[in-house]
Order: C-alpha cells, then structure tokens, then sequence
C-alpha cells in the first residue's frame, strides 16, 4: 500500500495533463521537475554562465540510461536519433550482409540498412522472426515493442536463434523503454529515444555497443568522441574515447539538461512499478473493447493497444480532449503512468454507440 501511495503522490506532483493524454507512444509529457531544469539551463544560457552543468547533466543522464539498460555506462554513447545511431550500425557491415527485420517496423529502424544498396534486407512478420534467423543471416534487427500496434517482440527466442547462428542483434527500446524492463546486455546493439516513456524533451537518444565495440567504426565521430574531447576541437581527433563515448554526437544541452530529471522520476518510481500501472490500463481497456464488440491487435502484456478500423475517430477524440493517435488505420493508445482508470473509462465510453 505504501508503495502504490508513493507512486501516486510522485506522479500528482509532477504532472498536471489538460486533456486525456493517451499518446505517449508519440511524445511523453514532460515533468514539473523537467520543465524547471530546462528553464534553468535556458536562463543560465542567456546569463552567460560556464555550461559546465550541462555537460554534467550528458553524463549523469548517460548513467542512468544505463541503469535502465542494466549495462556499465561504458557502453552507452549519445546521439540525437535511432536513425543515426541505425546508420552507424549499417555502415559496419559488409555488401551483400543479409539483415533480417519486422514487417513494418518503425522506419528509423530499417531505412539506413535499405539506403545502402548493397545489404540483403529481408522483412518478415513480427511473430516468425526467431524463427526466420538462418546461417548467413549477419545482423537481427527489430524494435522490442512494435510503434504501430504495440505488439511486443519474442526478444529470448530472437537472442537464442541469433546466437545459434552466429548473427548479432539489435534491439529498438523506443517504444518500450521507460515502462518494459530492458535488459540491453544480452544484445550486441541497442537504441533508444528518450521523448516517449522516458518523457524527455526531443533530441536525445541512446546507443549501447559491446565493449569491444562490435565492428563499428564511428563514422560520425566529431570532437566530442575524443578521449580528451576539449583537445580535440581542431584537427583529426587523435584519440579516439575508449568506451562508447567514440559514438557520441554533440549533445543538445538543454536537452540533456531536462532529460536529466527525467530518468530521475523513472527511477524513483521504478520501471516494474511503471510496467505494472500501465499493463493493468491497458487491459482495462483491451476488456472494455470487447465489451463494445472491438477486438484490438493481438499484443498481450504491451502498454499501447491498437484498435483496427477506428483511426479515423483520431479527429473527433482531440476535439473532445482525448488525445490517442491514428496509425495505419488504426486508433493507438498508449497508457503511461500518469494515466488512471478514469482515463481509460473516458475513452471507453467516448468509443460508444
């Protein structure tokens, strides 16, 4: 009881939606305490003070991540987006390397595999993936929760079947990091943006990478992946970071600075306790479609629920102050931890008649 107590007085003390926000597959809402440490960081900008803060708050946020992740922060580097994090990872391999992906997995995951030209990029369902791992196969790639309907991927099988034939793994967290605990280490690679169920501001995203790096070269390395990165501002870097850091991008710093607080919250409250809240509203909810006559994506124990034929009331719920999303055709919704059950009543019943 007093656990569930304090994650309610932490969740009422950082969020204040004026709607019933039910999209944090898209974006998450920022906390108080984010919003705060981004005015901050803006005013000790416009003051002229040392950012000398903000780096810290790179670190500290690097940190946390890999908490989350469960690996050393030595493996963890920073960037702004999956793609780019994506395109480091399809460089490293050779021409005519076979890549096996979902269906329709989000974009970001696939597209700089494709734009290579010389990759054998072969896409089959979501659910047929382990399976469809075969000597030759070099690289498995798939995001742990799927963005369009939830659905969560068979991570232990894929790891076991990559393993089997000698393929390396790379997991997408986007759409699960924040409320579905990750375990980064059993995987070769793995990304994550931070705007979603880490409710970060954008442009921060994270990459984790082996300890001996994988095969990747940092082909966007700038000054900040210097071992020194002050040295390193004029010149070819001479000295390339010895952890992940050589994959790092410049950080945005206010970013970095909001995100910061972020991971704190998610910590404090605990990614079990988060994945428990928002698994019992999305059941609550999956329940209520049936009694309506609705049948979702099949996508068991995921926080987001996609119901096909209903992205067309995407329109018509924002005007009545419920925001969801449509996606391919289908009504997304996403329940995070500051949702509660009135929540999913609210769109129960707006979904009526």
């Amino acid at each position: 009881m007093e656990t569930t107590q304090t994650f309610d007085r932490l969740v009422r003390a950082e969020f204040a939606p004026r709607s019933t926000y039910l999209n944090t597959a898209s974006n998450g809402l920022l906390p108080a305490r984010t919003v705060a440490a981004l005015h901050e960081a803006a005013v000790l900008r416009a003051e002229g003070r040392p950012l000398t803060p903000l780096h810290e708050d790179v670190e500290a946020c690097r940190a946390a991540y890999a908490r989350l992740a469960g690996v050393p922060a030595a493996r963890v580097a920073v960037g702004a987006s999956v793609a780019a994090h994506t395109g480091v990872i399809a460089a490293s391999l050779p021409a005519g390397a076979e890549v096996l992906t979902a269906e329709d997995d989000f974009t970001s995951v696939l597209n700089p595999f494709h734009v290579r030209g010389d990759l054998k990029v072969r896409a089959v369902p979501l659910e047929r993936i382990a399976e469809s791992v075969r000597p030759g196969t070099a690289l498995v790639a798939v995001s742990a929760a799927q963005s369009a309907d939830g659905r969560v991927a068979d991570l232990a099988a894929l790891r076991e079947a990559a393993r089997e034939h000698g393929a390396r793994t790379y997991v997408d967290f986007s759409q699960s990091a924040g409320w579905l605990p990750m375990a980064a280490d059993a995987f070769d690679f793995s990304a994550s943006v931070s705007f979603k169920w880490l409710l970060g501001p954008h442009g921060a995203a994270f990459l984790v990478v082996p300890e001996d790096f994988g095969g990747l070269t940092p082909v966007l390395a700038g000054w900040v992946a210097g071992e020194a990165p002050w040295d390193s501002c004029y010149g070819p870097v001479q000295e390339l970071a010895r952890s992940a850091r050589r994959f790092d991008l410049t950080p945005a710093l206010f970013t970095f600075a909001g995100l910061r607080r972020s991971l704190e919250l998610i910590e404090e409250l605990g990614v079990e306790a988060v994945h428990a809240h928002d698994v019992a509203l999305a059941d609550r909810f999956r329940a209520g479609l049936a009694d309506l006559g609705h049948m979702p994506v099949p996508a068991p124990g995921s926080a987001i629920v996609s119901v096909p034929g209903l992205g067309t009331r995407q329109r018509e719920l924002s005007r009545e102050g419920i925001e969801v999303s449509d996606r391919a055709g289908n009504l997304r919704a996403a329940f995070h931890l500051y949702n509660t059950t009135d929540d999913v009543d609210r769109l129960l019943g707006a979904l009526t008649g």
